[in-house]
């Protein structure tokens, strides 16, 4: 099995404490370990017997290929347990050396879900189960500050300050992880770059807009965020069009997978400010997003099925989730009320070959009920 997703998500606290009693643990940071992974992976694999969690494996790629050898010499399963960042290299060597071989688990921040301990596990649909369902959210404030504090495990301990914690954590993901992919001359360039694409996340992903703006090649830009996106930073949401080939050449919609680090790189320092300002929006919509993506991911299933529409004539849903031959229009409102104008795009779906099924609003709404037929208002902390 191999655990990957973003730092400080949890992956080695979650594999230490689940497998404790049947795994022994080495970490790839450790110069010592790591010397001989890259010296001899088959001393290595003899110095840390299987069953083993090996942590930060992206350091060591030549290991693969011992791994292979092992998990083909062997009828047991799960005896190599691996976690690290889902980088290109990483991921190529896995696809290479152990395709059929392994199980790939994404982790993400924590969902809403997962920090009030609820009960749902299946990735979100909008269902007439969840009518007259009641929001827990008890006032705008409290939601606007669960936001405001991002999804990061370690930040769910109030006495972490918020500030030091993120600003720790940039300076760590540009100073480790991008510098082990780049030859990053200019770390203040690539700071820049990650503001403003927290300036844009819930909207089209203009490239070359982003180039302009920090003064590097609209190719620096699209690497970088290559690199964002295999990091589990971000996530690009791609359009849906009846025509798959059309669909890779048309622009993708940018989000962030965690809205506290969103606040941190544009300077939102409090709720109060967030709530109030010119991106509580987009930062909504983001939220939104990606709870229903870390539902799909959690239950271990692919994410690009969800999709967004914009057609010609500049109608836009926000979110379509494909359920097999069905399309669930999503629409997302930053607003405790909710009006059936609000989803008057979804008639753009009846010219589709698709079947479209039950969607929905989803807003800061106190409780499910339906909007209009086969339109569902959902609060946004019942995804």
């Amino acid at each position: 099995m191999l655990v990957t997703g973003p730092r400080q998500v949890g992956k080695t606290t979650l594999l230490r404490h689940e497998l404790a009693e049947t795994h022994g643990y080495v970490t790839l940071d450790d110069d010592q370990a790591l010397n001989l992974a890259l010296d001899d992976p088959a001393l290595f694999f003899r110095s840390y017997v299987p069953p083993v969690v090996v942590d930060e494996v992206q350091r060591a790629q030549d290991l693969f290929r011992q791994i292979k050898f092992l998990v083909d010499k062997s009828d047991q399963k799960g005896m190599i347990v691996l976690t690290g960042l889902q980088t290109y290299h990483l991921m190529q060597n896995v696809s290479e050396s152990l395709a059929g071989r392994i199980a790939i688990l994404e982790m993400s921040g924590l969902s809403l879900r997962e920090i009030d301990c609820v009960g749902r596990d299946a990735p979100f649909i909008p269902t007439d189960l969840i009518v007259g369902a009641v929001s827990g959210i008890k006032s705008t404030k409290n939601f606007w500050t669960r936001v405001h504090r991002g999804s990061m495990p370690e930040l769910q301990n109030s006495e972490i300050e918020w500030g030091f914690f993120y600003s720790n954590y940039v300076r760590t993901y540009i100073e480790r992880d991008v510098r082990s992919l780049i030859a990053l001359k200019d770390e203040n360039l690539f700071y820049k770059f990650l503001v403003a694409l927290a300036a844009r996340t819930g909207q089209l992903f203009n490239a070359n807009s982003v180039a302009n703006d920090i003064g590097v090649t609209l190719k620096t830009i699209q690497s970088w965020a290559s690199i964002l996106e295999t990091s589990g930073i971000i996530r690009f949401v791609r359009p849906y069009f009846n025509n798959v080939s059309k669909q890779l050449t048309k622009t993708p919609k940018l989000y962030f997978m965690d809205c506290g680090l969103v606040c941190h790189l544009l300077g939102w320092s409090t709720p109060e400010v967030l709530e109030s300002g010119a991106m509580a929006g987009p930062i909504f919509e983001t939220f939104a997003v990606s709870e229903i993506l870390k539902s799909y991911l959690n239950a271990g299933e692919d994410v690009r099925d969800i999709l967004f529409y914009r057609d010609v004539q500049k109608r836009e849903i926000d979110l379509l989730i494909k359920r097999g031959d069905v399309l669930h229009p999503i629409e997302i409102k930053k607003s405790a009320t909710s009006a059936k104008e609000m989803v008057q795009s979804f008639s753009a779906l009846e010219s589709l070959s698709m079947q479209v099924g039950t969607g929905a609003l989803i807003c800061l709404a106190s409780e499910s009920r339906y909007l209009i037929e086969d339109v569902i208002t959902i609060p946004v902390d019942l995804i």
